[in-house]
């Protein structure tokens, strides 16, 4: 057998200096997120009592192709950037398939996950305005982590409310951020407005991500000197995240090949639009014809069941009225172990570019999810987590149809992080007690017919 290789590596210098800002080169530019009490745009200042000023006007730029990275954040990305491009050579004899796959492994970050190159970037700017406390919510803890740990980076209080269902699921990601000073609250909690009206309504209230951006949000703007800090949707977390994109660009080229197909998973978005729209710039200027994929779980579906409208990004109400696919902020995911992937709604980048048929969005259950991500860990040596199992599983279906038709395609998916902290979700998976959910249309009507009317 001639010498392969398996794992690209770029140089520290190769790290990108600029973010890149798709939004410049989309053909049709995603509609204004409104105020929701005026129904009119919001503007930048609108949303400084929430945000760092920074990130209010990358939020809303639209012009502007090419983001600096400031140096202190590019410093800090060298602990652990570039991450490795891999040539799943051993995922593709297990499958008996033709096609070229390659993964690009987000698990390496000190974080475990894609989640530090915007927590970096957040902390930083709240830093640099003087702020001295940030919240945040998190679903599976990855994000929560990544928070607490860039907020311990440089000197800020971080307070996060971690998704009630995770918080019990995942302990020890909880112990990760108290590891680095976090305070950390299930959501939904009696400590805010929001979620005592939530658990009013609801006693047994699991939570999701919308109810814990809610408390967090609260808790941010009634504590002096304090910000919010968002882990995925919003336009300015994926401008962060082209990072990854921006690296498997040159890292692809190396390997002398380019994909036909680009897969991640999908929650709100981040992770996604970080490893998709620096190749969907191509796609963009005709150069390429690329397909792009996301996966989300069947069971919250909002992208291939849901509809595109004006909604909140939380369940209390407090965020603008974003243009999104949604189920409905009002909707409640079911209990699956990818705790990053139980939102309602998308970000308006990804909306937008699905609704102009750029992209695709596929639903993964459960089982098939942790059958993907048991047959990766078995042939490539990583046991994935259970929101990037939902990547591995479309990479799965796209390579078994290059098996039956013969063709050589180029897959390059994700690995958003690693699992090793999810493995009591992997005992369930293997002891049988994990289950598929279904949602019935009724369910979806329901919540959607609930959503502000928007001229």
């Amino acid at each position: 057998m001639k010498d392969r290789i398996k794992r690209f590596f770029l140089a520290e210098q190769d790290i990108p200096r600029k973010w890149y800002n798709i939004q410049a080169d989309m053909v049709n530019k995603p509609m204004p997120p409104l105020n929701p009490a005026t129904h009119k745009p919001l503007v930048a200042s609108d949303l400084y009592p929430v945000f760092a000023e920074e990130l209010c006007r990358q939020e809303l730029n639209q012009t502007d192709r090419w983001i600096d990275i400031p140096d202190e954040v590019r410093e800090m990305y060298k602990y652990y950037r570039p991450t490795p491009l891999v040539r799943a050579y051993g995922l593709e004899k297990a499958l008996g398939t033709p096609a070229h796959i390659y993964f690009k492994n987000e698990s390496v970050s000190p974080m475990g996950s894609h989640k530090l190159n915007s927590a970096i970037p957040q902390a930083y700017y709240c830093k640099q305005e003087g702020v001295t406390n940030v919240t945040t919510e998190t679903g599976a803890g990855q994000w929560g982590a990544s928070l607490a740990y860039a907020a311990s980076l440089f000197g800020l209080e971080a307070a996060v409310y971690q998704v009630k269902i995770s918080y019990e699921q995942k302990p020890y990601r909880r112990s990760i951020m108290q590891t680095f000073g976090a305070q950390v609250t299930p959501s939904p909690s009696m400590s805010t407005r929001a979620g005592k009206d939530i658990l009013t309504a609801c006693p047994n209230h699991q939570g999701s991500l919308g109810t814990a951006i809610s408390e967090a949000i609260e808790l941010a703007t009634t504590t002096p000197n304090c910000k919010y800090t968002l882990g995925s949707v919003l336009s300015h977390v994926t401008l962060h995240q082209t990072v990854i994109g921006l690296e498997a660009e040159k890292q692809m080229a190396m390997a002398g090949e380019y994909p036909d197909v680009v897969i991640a998973c999908f929650g709100g978005g981040s992770n996604f639009g970080g490893l998709a729209f620096p190749f969907m710039r191509n796609n963009i200027s005709g150069e390429r014809h690329t397909r792009f994929v996301a996966a989300e779980p069947a069971s919250c579906p909002k992208l291939t069941r849901g509809e595109f409208r004006y909604d909140f990004g939380d369940e209390a109400g407090y965020t603008p009225l974003l243009p999104m696919f949604t189920l409905g902020h009002n909707f409640r995911p079911a209990n699956i172990h990818a705790g990053g992937l139980r939102y309602h709604g998308a970000g308006v980048i990804v909306s937008q570019l699905l609704k102009d048929k750029m992209m695709e969005a596929v639903d993964i259950e459960q089982l098939e999810s942790f059958e993907a991500g048991t047959l990766f860990a078995r042939a490539e040596g990583i046991i994935p987590a259970p929101e990037s199992c939902h990547a591995i599983a479309a990479a799965v279906r796209e390579a078994l149809v290059c098996k039956e038709t013969g063709q050589e395609k180029v897959i390059l998916f994700n690995l958003s992080g690693h699992g090793l902290i999810d493995m009591a979700a992997y005992d369930k998976y293997f002891s049988g007690d994990l289950v598929n959910y279904s949602l019935s249309p009724d369910e979806i009507k329901a919540n959607l017919s609930e959503l502000p009317e928007v001229d």
